[in-house]
């Protein structure tokens, strides 16, 4: 069904932060970092993935996103979506059933056999695509699934995520300069908020995670072994 509902871009934002904390996929841990894939250190981490094992909000959410891109691009303006493999693959069916749209879904990679395909689905010359993921970081996982659908034939200028670091000040503009504008739902500062808000973690993290947040560069520098 096509959401209706279009509450404010701020109550979403806090909406979908107050989830995202509810099922523990927020976690901070400022005295034994994490490590991100990039292999820096980082006190904070976050498990989009785990979004699907809860209807409710699962539901709420992907209407979030769905009125979110027809708010900020158009009711009509896409003709397919895709997910990126793996994480993006269910948010993007969602996504599709409720815009009443084809679903397709990008490889990384060409899986090395049969059509050797990075495209699964029907995707043809000339669609409108949008790109739907998860979360993203600083943007740089994005453009290589953009790439693989315009090769298509098929045009992509927007990606839609749930979550956005927000913290990257070239994630934008490297995402611009490739052609593609970012849509997302909340950030680490509406996470944080919300999370200062609701007294989720101890002050102490909470301040070292804000130490993080305004410098992760700087932070992750610091903390890296020698």
């Amino acid at each position: 069904m096509i959401p209706t509902s279009f509450p404010p871009k701020e109550e979403i934002a806090r909406l979908t932060a107050r989830a995202l904390l509810e099922i523990k996929a927020v976690h901070f841990n400022a005295e034994t970092p994490f490590t991100l894939a990039s292999g820096l250190p980082s006190p904070t981490y976050i498990d989009c993935r785990k979004l699907i094992s809860y209807p409710r909000i699962r539901s709420t959410l992907m209407d979030f996103l769905s009125v979110t891109v027809m708010r900020d691009v158009g009711f009509e303006a896409f003709d397919n979506i895709a997910g990126g493999e793996t994480a993006g693959i269910p948010f993007a069916a969602l996504v599709a059933e409720r815009m009443a749209l084809p679903m397709t879904y990008v490889r990384k990679k060409p899986k090395g056999y049969g059509r050797n395909a990075r495209i699964e689905g029907v995707m043809t010359e000339g669609q409108r695509v949008l790109l739907v993921e998860d979360l993203t970081t600083d943007g740089g996982s994005k453009l290589s699934f953009v790439d693989a659908i315009r090769e298509t034939g098929a045009t992509c200028g927007h990606t839609a995520v749930i979550f956005y670091y927000g913290i990257f000040p070239d994630t934008e503009a490297k995402l611009g300069a490739h052609g593609v504008k970012l849509h997302h739902l909340c950030t680490w500062w509406d996470v944080l908020a919300e999370a200062r808000a609701q007294g989720s973690f101890d002050a102490a993290t909470l301040a070292e995670v804000e130490s993080f947040l305004k410098a992760p560069r700087a932070w992750q520098e610091a903390r890296m072994p020698a």
